[in-house]
Parts: structure tokens; C-alpha cells; sequence
């Protein structure tokens, strides 16, 4: 069961072969959390999405107000009976029409939901060991910030990891520094101070990022700055860790001869669970 234009359907016919999104990933999505019924970090995605679609001149319809769009994702995961805990995808693509050149502007959305395990964040994995992706690089520019449906550096690098028995891959641009995980932002803690790449680099403007670097910034004697990392500065941190909205927080735990530690992980955990009860 998916909602489609706000309409909740059975099937999946909306998916034609003239679809944009399929023929040339035309489109973006966001993948949200619901705990309890609540969308979390809602108005943070709400406006990402908005910011998205007109980085690439979508038509915004005049009813994509937040509350429009908070009340057809909760109309779904009440349809599924599946509010305590869901995961979301809101995907928005580019009507049919045209190659290159579209025909049209008007959008068109879709959303999945899924039941999840737990409500509170939890760490996913005790061991989690990585290593670098280096067969493709993402681009340093705007457009690698932001959610497209197209995720091939994403989806090879998941199967390179895969293949080689990591948990995951950290992935660098075209000047070589790294800026993320293939599923989440990359965080790294260097005696007192916890760095993470800049948006400028290229990495995802994740919302789980926004707020890890608010909570952050709250612990004493912790320095929060936001700065390029070679992957020669990896093996000198004492702690990795990465973070999306799903899981929130995961520690790395070894890359190549690197054991790390994730006390400060940990830490970050505990207040994001507080966090969201009090909301």
C-alpha cells in the first residue's frame, strides 16, 4: 500500500516506462523517521525537500505546505497501522515527457512506508568495520548534497562492501578528501575535537547531521568544527562514527589496522534519545 498524489493505492501502476525518475533519476526523495506518530525532525526535511526541488527546477504545487505533506505521510502509516514506528520514503519526480528536456516542470510524489524495529536509536552493530570506496568519486559540487534517485556510486559501493565482508564504505570526492558513508554523514573525534566534512566538499546536507553537530556543541570541552578530512587523518582519530536519520548513530569500530573506541558515540546517543521524548 503506497500513497500516490495523495491517493491511497494497492499497487504499484503509477510506475510507467515513460517514468523520469526510472529513465533518468529524475527525481529526489526523502526517508524520514515516525515514532509514535510523530514525523521526527520534520520541519528540518520539510524544507531540505523544498530546497531540493528548486535546485532542480521542480514546480512546486501551491498545496505542498508542510502540514499537507505531514498529514499524507501520517495517513499512510495509520492506513498500515504502522505509526508507533515506520520508515518513510517520500519521493518526488519530474512528470513523463520529453529526454533530456522535459516537457514539464509539474511533479508528481509517492510514499512507501515500512515498520521498523525499535522506536529509540540504537547502536546497529558492535563491530562495524570499513574501509574507502575508490572506484567512483562523488563531485564536489551542490547537486551531491542534496537526495537524487540516482545513488550508483552509492549502490557499488554497497556491493564493493559486500564483497569484501565491510559493514559499510567511506567514500571520498574528486580532490580526495572523504565526506561520508554510503548510507550517512561521516563524524571523527581527534582528542578534543569532533570534525565533520563541510557541505562544500560534497557530502549529503543530512538532517541527523544538523542535528548531531547542534547536540555537540552543548558538551563541554568539545570542540565542533566543520573541515575537510584526508583519509590519512582516519587512522589518527580515536573515534568514527556515522550518523542518518534511521539509525542515528553508528560507531565504526575498526578501518584497516584501526581499532576505535565510541565513548563520545555513546554519549551522543543517550542525549538524541532524550531528545526525541521530549519532543
Amino acid at each position: 500500500m503506497i500513497n500516490v498524489n495523495g491517493e491511497i493505492q494497492n499497487s504499484n501502476s503509477f510506475l510507467t516506462h515513460s517514468n523520469r525518475a526510472f529513465l533518468y533519476g529524475d527525481g529526489i526523495f526523502e526517508t524520514l523517521k515516525v515514532v509514535n506518530n510523530k514525523i521526527l525532525f520534520f520541519e528540518d526535511h520539510y524544507f531540505r525537500l523544498m530546497a531540493s526541488m528548486r535546485l532542480v527546477r521542480m514546480k512546486i504545487p501551491s498545496n505542498f505546505t508542510i502540514e499537507y505533506l505531514e498529514n499524507q505521510i501520517l495517513n499512510l502509516v495509520n492506513e498500515l497501522k504502522i505509526q508507533e514506528k515506520a520508515r518513510i520514503r517520500f519521493t518526488v519526480f519530474r512528470n513523463d515527457g520529453g529526454y533530456y528536456l522535459p516537457t514539464t516542470q509539474t511533479i508528481s510524489f509517492v510514499i512507501q512506508a515500512e515498520p521498523l524495529d525499535n522506536k529509540n536509536y540504537s547502536f546497529l552493530n558492535s563491530s562495524f568495520e570499513v574501509d574507502l570506496y575508490k572506484d567512483f568519486f562523488i563531485s564536489k559540487q551542490i547537486l551531491s548534497t542534496i537526495k537524487t534517485t540516482n545513488k550508483m556510486i552509492h549502490i557499488t559501493g554497497s556491493i564493493f562492501a559486500s564483497e569484501n565482508g565491510f559493514q559499510n564504505c567511506i567514500l571520498m570526492n574528486n580532490e580526495k578528501n572523504v565526506i561520508e558513508a554510503l548510507n550517512g554523514n561521516l563524524f571523527m573525534l581527534l582528542n578534543n575535537k569532533l570534525i565533520t566534512p563541510p557541505i562544500s566538499d560534497g557530502c549529503l546536507n543530512g538532517i541527523m547531521r544538523k542535528n548531531i553537530i547542534q547536540l555537540a556543541k552543548k558538551i563541554e570541552n568539545l570542540e565542533v568544527v566543520e573541515e575537510s578530512i584526508s583519509p590519512f587523518d582516519l587512522q589518527k582519530a580515536d573515534e568514527l562514527f556515522i550518523t542518518n536519520v534511521i539509525f542515528g548513530i553508528q560507531p565504526i569500530t575498526k578501518y584497516r589496522k584501526k581499532e576505535y573506541k565510541f565513548d563520545l558515540a555513546q554519549n551522543l546517543l543517550d542525549k538524541l534519545n532524550a531528545l526525541i521524548l521530549l519532543n
